[in-house]
Order: structure tokens, then sequence, then C-alpha cells
């Protein structure tokens, strides 16, 4: 069943459905980020606020540099990815103008989860992904938790429990990083993986935090 759901999942996010899939922290909520109308469906899903950007994920780091601008050595994004944490860059003029249209950075994230991966790898662009919640509400760990959104959803894929339901560390969702700036750092969400990100940035490659 595996590949059929990967294909199931193709089709709807083509006709510009909205898919709720498992991740590697939460579950999440995608749609085609190059899809104008499906990214601004994700927002009304949510009832987010359109001055909140939206992540994109891939299915590998070398389909980074198409959408981005890296200043930083590919070993560092091969340390951080894929893993549970969202690199804020310099997006490129690849990526869909709609999207996230008041900054020039975007979140890229590559879930360590091998459906989302494989999914994201079927698909021609990028996804764009959020968590699988309504807007400031707790993120979700097992489809019977966003029930609220499922007349919304085209598609849910059904992956059990990504995490210990009982445990709210692991409702934090990933660690959100800015690299946009050389040398430097700003955590933007300190999420499930802050400890050992900032080892990485700092003791690796000598990056420092940004002073805000």
């Amino acid at each position: 069943g595996w590949r059929e759901a990967v294909a199931a999942a193709v089709g709807v996010l083509q006709a510009g459905g909205l898919v709720a899939v498992p991740t590697d922290t939460v579950y999440g909520v995608a749609c085609l980020a190059q899809d104008s109308d499906a990214v601004r469906s994700i927002y009304g899903l949510k009832g987010r606020s359109g001055g909140k950007p939206l992540a994109v994920c891939i299915g590998d780091v070398d389909r980074l540099y198409r959408y981005c601008r890296v200043n930083v050595p590919d070993e560092l994004l091969r340390d951080l990815l894929p893993g549970p944490v969202t690199l804020v860059l310099e997006r490129s003029e690849e990526l869909n103008k709609d999207l996230n249209p008041f900054t020039s950075l975007v979140g890229v994230r590559i879930p360590n989860h091998p459906f989302i991966r494989e999914l994201a790898r079927a698909c021609s662009g990028p996804l764009a992904l959020t968590s699988a919640n309504i807007s400031c509400q707790p993120s979700t760990l097992t489809v019977s938790e966003f029930q609220d959104l499922w007349p919304q959803l085209s598609l849910i894929i059904d992956g059990g429990p990504v995490g210990d339901v009982q445990s709210p560390e692991c409702r934090l969702g990933s660690t959100v990083v800015d690299l946009s700036v050389s040398g430097k750092f700003t955590i933007i969400r300190p999420g499930c993986a802050l400890t050992s990100t900032v080892e990485i940035l700092r003791q690796k490659y000598g990056l420092v935090p940004q002073s805000s």
C-alpha cells in the first residue's frame, strides 16, 4: 500500500488538494508550493494570519539549491537535514511569488520520515508544509487529534502516532533557525532539536548567534 498511498497523494496534490501527512515531528498538511490557490486553501484551513510564512518541504538536500540562495557549507546542510530542523534561507526566483510574498526568506524542511520524503521526491516542485492543527492550537501526533480539519482535507495519510502523545516535548515541532546572514544564526523557534542544532552550528562551523 505504500506506493499506492504516495501515488494517491501525488494525484491529490496535483489537483490542488490538501493532504495530511506524518512527519518526523508532528502531523502536517501539505500542498504544492507553486499552486497559489492551494496555498490560499492552507491559510483558510488553519485560520492562519496571512503574514505568517509557510515552510517548503523537499525530499533531498540537492533540491534545496534550486529554491534558496545558500551561504553555508553543503556539509552543514547535510549535518542538519534530513531532520527535525527548518532552515531559513534567502529564497530564489524559482519559488512561487504568492508563497510568503512579504519576505525574501523561506524556511526549508526535509523531515526524516520516509513517507513524506518519498512524496516530496515524486512531486515536480516543493511542497508547502504546515502543522495539522488550527493556528494557536496544540500540534497533533495522531490523525484523530485533528478531526476538526478532516472535512477540508482531500486525503489523510495515517502513519500512526508520530511521537509520545503524553510528552509535551513531542509537540514542539521542528527547530527553526535563520541562516540567511553569513557566519551567523538566529533561533526563530526552539523546537525539539535546539541543543544539537546549536552545538553543530557553533562548535563545528563557528557560527555565532546574531544579536537582535
